[in-house]
């Protein structure tokens, strides 16, 4: 049979495989995190003819002479280029601005992927839609989150409870005016909490005296006189520095006693009233915050980030996921903006990478090159006919 014959049939196929990567980046021009894929050709082994020969006396070289046997399918790669983002406005939508990909698990084995439309189980589980995967993260532990440990399944079910923490100290601050007339009373309170998270007032007044000024504390069930303040001559406080009112500590060694200012007030305690998960928002460091009933915000995990060194190697394995190759490398996971791994956003989502007006440039050159081969085998088809008639 003929050569041209075969190389024709592989140049149907190859071209045929082209077609059929083409027309899947077609389909999936609005799949969320998709990326295209490209394919390459190059020739395949060629049959010597004759062999080159090198100059001798009186005689030049000559060149080899050989014939090609087809084309073949040396690989399809992958483009991760950035994907156009779309506002969504969802807070569990996300999406990875630079490199790296989100973390999940689907039963004993890890995944990876672009696609960031999340959304949450019945026990509060972050999950991708339709495949059912558990997104990877850390879990913050009293709002603190440490990724240097084990990845865990993230959640964020409703009600997760922010626990009450008991008023420990108390911290007041401002200028007591030096020629405040004698009898002049500032009180200044603050909520203080118990255990239980049970608020209660916590008091400071400020008497002045011929002598100066005097600090009696009260929290409704202790009463506490601190005596006199001492101011040094540059209006510092001196002594007391400090005041204990049933089980708060309270600092007052920011006062000062300069004249013509009052601006005494409560500065901050430490405790805080049980509450509830309200919402939450993304940062761009993959941190989740969460916003309880008690006006208080806190950390309640962060998304984990895998990065590879070569992510043209990963494995797609369908619903937009993707497995690591033996030439894709391990993936270094860690927190998003560190280490070259991109940041994310919130209420947004990364869509398809897909070119349609290259995508359909090629679908030109794979038809035409499929109609060139076809031709090929027409026309050796020919001339086997012609080979056949010469015996008639």
């Amino acid at each position: 049979m003929l050569r041209s014959l075969f190389s024709g049939i592989s140049g149907l196929r190859a071209h045929q495989t082209q077609l059929d990567v083409t027309g899947n980046n077609i389909a999936n021009v609005n799949t969320t995190g998709f990326k295209s894929s490209q394919t390459q050709f190059q020739d395949t082994l060629s049959q010597m003819l004759q062999n080159g020969a090198g100059a001798q006396a009186g005689v030049g070289g000559t060149n080899p002479a050989q014939v090609g046997l087809g084309v073949r399918v040396a690989g399809i790669t992958t483009n991760f280029t950035q994907g156009a983002s779309q506002m969504t406005g969802r807070s569990t939508d996300m999406m990875i601005q630079g490199d790296g990909f989100f973390v999940v698990r689907k039963g004993a084995e890890t995944y990876y992927t672009r696609a960031g439309s999340f959304d949450f189980d019945s026990t509060g589980q972050m999950v991708l839609p339709g495949e059912g995967a558990l997104v990877q993260g850390w879990a913050a532990v009293n709002g603190v989150v440490d990724t240097n440990g084990p990845l865990v399944d993230l959640r964020v079910p409703a009600g997760t409870l922010m626990p009450a923490v008991a008023t420990s100290t108390a911290a007041y601050e401002g200028n007591l005016d030096a020629d405040a007339a004698v009898g002049t009373s500032l009180t200044r309170t603050i909520d203080v909490y118990d255990a239980t998270g049970a608020a209660r007032e916590l008091e400071l007044t400020f008497t002045k005296s011929a002598t100066g000024w005097s600090l009696t504390g009260t929290d409704g069930a202790a009463t506490v006189n601190a005596g006199a303040l001492t101011f040094a001559a540059n209006g510092t406080l001196t002594t007391p520095t400090t005041l204990t009112v049933g089980t708060v500590a309270i600092d007052i060694s920011t006062l000062t006693g300069f004249s013509g200012i009052d601006s005494v007030k409560a500065r901050t305690q430490n405790g805080q009233a049980a509450g509830t998960l309200q919402s939450f928002a993304l940062g761009a460091d993959g941190t989740i915050t969460g916003a309880f009933s008690n006006g208080l915000k806190q950390t309640i995990g962060r998304l984990a980030i895998g990065a590879f060194t070569n992510p043209s190697g990963l494995e797609k394995a369908g619903g937009s996921l993707f497995r690591t190759s033996v030439n894709s490398g391990d993936a270094q996971v860690g927190a998003a903006g560190t280490g070259g791994r991109g940041s994310l956003a919130g209420g947004a989502l990364e869509m398809s990478n897909v070119d349609l007006s290259s995508e359909f440039t090629s679908l030109i050159i794979a038809q035409r090159g499929f109609q060139a081969n076809s031709r090929v085998i027409t026309t050796s088809d020919e001339v086997l006919q012609e080979l056949v008639n010469l015996k008639r």
